[in-house]
């Protein structure tokens, strides 16, 4: 990274370095370590929030975060938290309030309480009853299979034991069953659309 110069101590491990700061709290030994890696927490950063500035600001606040996060931590693998602390950080931001997005919704697309409330209840007892008027069209073991699962609110196991009919075969008669009560009811509503 261009924007902060690396100064690197090749002497000392991660773990040699991430003792020195908690034992001694000094700034130094933490910013050594961290300068090791922060094309690391750069590259992550934008990879999730997909804009340099922003990653070159996360790097920073991602620097302040350690501060007392290293404290509270002894990771063993110091390269692998980083890491994840960084996606966290960057996580975080992602879902802060500024980067939620919220579109104005026009009235006219808006359906209010009182009335929205009788149309969908109302809706629902006509798709129930042309459900049930589509399901007495059906036959035999179909009919039986649909009414169980749909009406009865039957498992397909429950349905092979009530029937004795096979799991496959109830699978069938309801996947089959559900094929032509979609061609009943779009008939259904085809027939009225053109009234």
């Amino acid at each position: 990274m261009d924007f902060i110069r690396n100064i690197q101590d090749p002497s000392a491990d991660d773990a040699q370095l991430v003792r020195r700061y908690k034992e001694t709290g000094e700034l130094q030994w933490l910013s050594l370590l961290y300068q090791r890696y922060m094309d690391l927490v750069y590259g992550a950063c934008l990879k999730y929030l997909k804009d340099a500035e922003t990653s070159k600001d996360a790097v920073m606040n991602i620097f302040e975060e350690l501060i007392p996060k290293l404290k509270a931590h002894d990771p063993q693998n110091f390269r692998a938290w980083l890491y994840t602390v960084s996606r966290n950080h960057c996580l975080m931001q992602l879902r802060t309030p500024k980067n939620l997005k919220t579109t104005e919704l026009h009235p006219d697309f808006v359906q209010f309480e009182e009335e929205g409330h009788l149309n969908g209840v109302l809706e629902k007892e006509e798709q129930l009853g042309e459900l049930r008027r589509c399901l007495e069209t059906l036959v035999g073991e179909q009919k039986t299979a649909l009414d169980l699962f749909y009406l009865q609110q039957r498992s397909y196991q429950e349905i092979a034991l009530a029937t004795g009919m096979e799991w496959n075969k109830v699978r069938s008669h309801i996947q089959n069953g559900r094929r032509n009560l979609k061609i009943c009811m779009e008939k259904k509503t085809s027939a009225l659309k053109d009234k």
